[in-house]
């Protein structure tokens, strides 16, 4: 058991923990909506069972430095099947985030060009299954305007990030290369 936690650092828990808490607060909002006045679609579903769901969407993102592939996958795969069993639901205001911050860990993580772009792919799909049943969408297009912006943002930065470090650790020496004074 203590293996699944290897190389999990207290950031990713926090980010995780946020993420999280953001989706199920999201779920319990659908849960008790008493009506759907103001969204564009009703309401398709008031389960309980969407709340616990939910957590396989967001969770994830825990394991993001071990496998960043794997956890966008794992995520599209969790949204697809979330969006399948409980259709038209407000989702946009966790997932979205939870989409930056994907975003952000492929930059940093996931290694050389093609699995930056499978990952971008993962991110974008499930951006898209996630808008083509948010009852807060009006347009999936209206949508991506802003989702995918602010996708490019952070993975920006994210490879930001990640060509500092990679010149930072590039220019350090190891101790056992140093001379002697």
């Amino acid at each position: 058991m203590n293996g699944i936690f290897k190389g999990i650092r207290p950031l990713d828990y926090v980010l995780a923990g946020f993420m999280t808490v953001a989706g199920l607060l999201m779920m319990l909002e659908n849960v008790t909506a008493s009506s759907a006045e103001g969204l564009p679609h009703p309401l398709s579903s008031t389960s309980w069972a969407m709340v616990p769901a939910f957590l396989l969407v967001t969770l994830p993102i825990l394991w993001r430095r071990r496998n960043i592939l794997a956890v966008v996958a794992v995520t599209a795969v969790a949204t697809l099947a979330h969006v399948l069993a409980f259709g038209w639901i407000s989702r946009c205001g966790a997932e979205l985030p939870l989409a930056f911050a994907l975003a952000y860990a492929v930059a940093r993580f996931a290694g050389g060009w093609r699995n930056q772009v499978l990952g971008l792919l993962g991110i974008v799909v499930t951006q898209l299954v996630m808008l083509a049943r948010d009852a807060s969408i009006d347009t999936i297009a209206g949508g991506l305007a802003v989702a995918l912006p602010l996708t490019a943002l952070f993975y920006g930065i994210g490879l930001f990030v990640q060509n500092r470090v990679t010149r930072q650790s590039a220019g350090v020496a190891p101790v056992t290369e140093r001379t002697a004074a």
